[in-house]
């Protein structure tokens, strides 16, 4: 079975090139898809076959061909094909066991949707799709903190509307499932955010919490679920807090996005839970106001790197 880790290049366009180069300078061992044409100027590189390790010295790059050339900063709608396609064929290498884990750089939704007509919200659920899966959950991970956000990509007035009941039942059964397979945590301690302020106060802010959140969470702590909830959002994530759960299943975005990008910007990682492989991205977009500069950091993508081994080891442990 391969222990390879695939880097898909993301947008040729944004830092994703020039983050996969400083990862393999700093000693992670991956490899990436993509053309090597789009390389910081002066990567050294070496090709690599289907199935092929990525060995030492030179970055490995299973090589894949865009029709264009890279402009730093600028997308450009005749790579958007080749974006998709590289992500395609890094499920079908990982799904055929030819690798380990897809851990996936930045791309831009709206550059593909011009470019390629991606008709997705996301690689997140674009993943999905190729793996014939009907949901899989988003989690962010760094070492301080764990955030599953229930609602994702919707605005904020949506929210009480999208927040069923049926959604959040989903959303905490993938993640403890997630976490008993790709975190090796036997029985993970889950902590539900409420939706209002104050977790709805009794009422006084909101019913939502007490009428649908609370007796959902009471059901499956029934069921022998160590889930807990729900707790007032703004009171969860200091330190003392956080010792006490394993992971926070928030009620939209910006309550889970915003304590992991305070606590650890640079290292946080996105990990998609009930996919039938393992996929981690670094938590951070394709920063096209700095691709090119030799600015990127990329602490996420070693992060995401690291994070891909462990997960595969834990599944393996099964």
């Amino acid at each position: 079975m391969s222990d390879t880790i695939l880097v898909t290049c993301g947008d040729p366009a944004g830092i994703g090139p020039e983050i996969a180069a400083k990862a393999w300078a700093a000693g992670e061992r991956f490899v990436w898809i993509g053309d090597p044409r789009h390389l910081p100027a002066g990567t050294a590189w070496h090709e690599v076959a289907e199935g092929e390790g990525p060995g030492d010295g030179a970055l490995a790059v299973l090589r894949h061909d865009f029709p264009a050339a890279a402009i730093p900063g600028t997308p450009d709608p005749a790579n958007a094909a080749g974006v998709i396609a590289v992500i395609e064929r890094a499920v079908r290498l990982v799904q055929a066991g030819r690798a380990a884990a897809v851990c996936t750089a930045p791309l831009n939704k709206k550059a593909l949707k011009d470019g390629a007509g991606f008709a997705f919200p996301g690689h997140t659920e674009f993943l999905a799709h190729l793996a014939g899966v009907d949901r899989v959950v988003m989690m962010l991970a760094c070492p301080g903190v764990r955030v599953v956000p229930a609602t994702i990509h919707i605005p904020l007035s949506e929210v009480p509307t999208a927040l069923t009941r049926t959604l959040l039942e989903e959303t905490i059964r993938i993640t403890h499932a997630g976490l008993v397979r790709d975190f090796g945590i036997a029985n993970p301690r889950i902590a539900v955010a409420g939706l209002n302020p104050h977790a709805g106060e009794g009422g006084a802010m909101g019913w939502e919490d007490e009428r649908m959140i609370r007796p959902l969470v009471a059901g499956l702590a029934a069921e022998g679920m160590a889930v807990t909830g729900p707790w007032p959002a703004d009171t969860m994530f200091h330190a003392k807090a956080r010792a006490g759960y394993d992971v926070a299943v928030c009620a939209y975005h910006d309550q889970a996005l915003i304590p992991i990008k305070t606590i650890d910007f640079a290292g946080g990682v996105n990990v998609t839970l009930g996919l039938p492989f393992v996929r981690t991205s670094p938590d951070h977009g394709t920063a096209y106001d700095i691709a090119g500069q030799g600015l990127a950091d990329p602490s996420s993508l070693i992060a995401a790197l690291r994070q891909a081994r462990e997960m595969v080891a834990a599944r393996r442990a099964l």
